[in-house]
């Protein structure tokens, strides 16, 4: 017996309420971005500055003691841990700790290192310090805009390539769709206040292209039936379309998830705030892929001008396989 999330043969209709479900997309996104412009985003160490510490130490290392150590000296956003390397010996246990630059300062001060190793010696007596180094503003500054620039690059590479594959429609479906998922990513980050680093930024991309290949698998079956059923309204192929690929569009996304949110609640405090982004960029993704995406082309429409051969529908790249 086969597990089947969705029945095999479903006829929902997708489209009866699509003013509404881009009334609540739009929404949100706007919830998002007044969040955004009243509460920012609480950037990590990667964009605030900072201090990064390597220390050494022959006992196997203990993250949460470590953390636990340096607790009382409330030094803000610290980011412990432990590095792994084949070269290393049995008795070389390497951590890295990542320390906030304080306020008013640019870096950590030498005082702040001696009372952060004097705190972890209770942890690890024989710990040290085999290097120091500080990230300043303008560090931080240039890492902002990089990361601003990849995502923007991203979306303009996503929309070329669906305008030459299928049709401009479809790619401003699809960006449309990117574009949400990428604005209610940082919104929610923004509300909830986690920790934004250059790890949420390789999330962000990552959505991007989850969020894509969905929207892709709908487009290449609107694409196939819009030849098929060519006396059927835009609507309608859309809707077939829809329940044609829904199974495999939940079947993926339930299976992505639950990797997700096994490493969510297994994969420690380190990789949490890029599973989060991630969980929440499968759900909104899933969610574009059908509402945003499908509804856009929908409102903008499709030229179908059946008198040319069917093969001929798109551009010379129409028939190109991804």
């Amino acid at each position: 017996m086969r597990l089947k999330l969705v029945p095999q043969n479903t006829s929902f209709d997708f489209f009866s309420r699509w003013k509404a479900w881009l009334g609540i997309s739009g929404a949100l996104m706007i919830v998002a971005f007044v969040s955004f412009m009243l509460q920012g985003l609480n950037f990590g160490i990667d964009f605030r500055g900072g201090t990064t510490i390597r220390t050494e130490s022959a006992q196997v290392i203990d993250v949460g003691a470590y953390r636990d150590a340096i607790a009382p000296l409330e030094l803000g956003d610290v980011s412990i841990t432990e590095i792994f390397d084949p070269t290393f010996g049995p008795d070389q246990n390497v951590a890295m700790i990542r320390i906030q630059a304080q306020e008013g300062a640019e870096a950590v001060s030498a005082a702040t290192v001696t009372a952060v190793e004097q705190a972890l010696k209770a942890a690890a007596p024989d710990i040290e310090f085999a290097s120091v180094e500080s990230v300043g503003p303008k560090v931080s500054g240039e890492l902002i805009q990089t990361a601003v620039i990849a995502v923007v690059l991203a979306i303009g590479a996503v929309l070329v390539y669906i305008w030459l594959r299928f049709e401009w429609q479809f790619a401003l479906g699809a960006v449309a769709a990117l574009v949400h998922d990428v604005i209610l990513t940082i919104g929610i980050f923004s509300e909830l206040q986690i920790r934004f680093d250059l790890a949420i930024i390789a999330a962000l991309l990552t959505i991007v292209g989850y969020s894509l290949n969905d929207t892709v698998v709908v487009f290449d079956r609107v694409r196939e039936n819009l030849r098929k059923y060519k006396k059927k309204d835009l609507k309608e192929v859309l809707n077939i379309s829809i329940n044609e690929t829904l199974s495999r569009t939940v079947m993926t996304s339930v299976t992505t998830l639950l990797a997700l949110i096994s490493l969510y609640i297994l994969g420690g405090d380190v990789i949490r705030g890029f599973v989060f982004a991630m969980i929440w960029g499968v759900i909104v993704g899933t969610y574009s892929s059908v509402f945003v995406a499908s509804t856009i082309l929908l409102w903008l429409g499709v030229k179908r001008d059946w008198s040319k051969p069917s093969n001929t529908s798109g551009n010379q790249f129409a028939n190109i396989d991804a």
